[in-house]
């Protein structure tokens, strides 16, 4: 199934050539979305409950700070309403649960099936307000049990793709980096808009650059353009430590002295390198 794709979408189940690659299915519709991958041979989804929260917390962060992220206007249905007033519980949590796992049902046994024996697969869930029910609709959003009424306007979508889980351990394998602009607007949530936002520095990404890092200081890392950023720590002698300590703050330093070097539209490009 290296070349399949599956999409749930208002009721119906799609396939490819009907369901898009990932990066147009995320351009095409504004919302909150996270992104996991099966392991073990399809029988578990990475960090579920981990994406879950994220999904439940960044539509509600959406909704109550800039509802435009997650309802697509045009010229006819203008965005002239107020931000919502979602609050953070366990019911809502427990309702956006029920919206995936509904959806999810519909579709993962499909993409199992269909998948080539061992292949793993990519599952991305996307909520997505329907600008038409919102119209149709008065007083949704206003905190309480009016929160009932903001699940009758989103819509649950449900993007699966195959993947290819990287190989460890091998010198190509490994990340080069180029460290760029400020970090994302409303962070704290993830959403399909900054999937055409990021475009114009994926343009400037050189070719030998797989990830690129945000920073508002050159200093801190925030986080990568499409992955998460994270440095795992293994516990060492105190010999060893003072090595990599020193290696650290030389790499830091340098890091530090790149970015103070950027020009407009100029990448340092950097090569992660392991020491053992």
């Amino acid at each position: 199934m290296s070349s399949m794709r599956f999409l749930y979408s208002n009721g119906v189940v799609s396939c490819s050539p009907d369901a898009p690659p990932i990066t147009t299915f995320l351009a095409s519709l504004p919302g909150s979305y996270t992104t996991t991958r099966t392991h073990e041979n399809g029988t578990t989804l990475l960090f579920w409950e981990r994406h879950l929260k994220r999904l439940s917390n960044s539509t509600r962060i959406l909704l109550n700070s800039n509802p435009k992220l997650m309802f697509k206007a045009n010229k006819k249905s203008p965005l002239l309403f107020s931000p919502f007033s979602v609050t953070s519980s366990l019911k809502w949590e427990l309702r956006i649960r029920s919206l995936v796992s509904n959806s999810l049902n519909q579709v993962l046994p499909i993409a199992l099936k269909e998948r080539s024996n061992g292949e793993e697969l990519a599952v991305t869930a996307l909520v997505s307000g329907d600008i038409e029910k919102l119209k149709a609709m008065k007083n949704v959003g206003g905190g309480g049990d009016d929160d009932n009424g903001v699940f009758q306007v989103l819509d649950l979508h449900v993007h699966i793709g195959s993947y290819i889980p990287p190989v460890f351990g091998i010198e190509e394998s490994g990340a080069h980096l180029a460290l760029v602009g400020r970090g994302r607007d409303f962070a704290y949530a993830k959403y399909s808009d900054w999937v055409r936002l990021r475009k114009p520095l994926e343009k400037l990404r050189p070719p030998s650059v797989t990830e690129l890092l945000l920073s508002n200081d050159g200093d801190r890392i925030l986080e990568g353009c499409i992955t998460n950023f994270f440095v795992i720590c293994q516990r060492v002698s105190g010999q060893e430590f003072r090595k990599w300590f020193i290696y650290v703050t030389l790499t830091l330093f340098f890091l530090k002295y790149l970015y103070s070097t950027l020009v407009s539209k100029t990448f340092s490009t950097i090569s992660m390198a392991y020491m053992i």
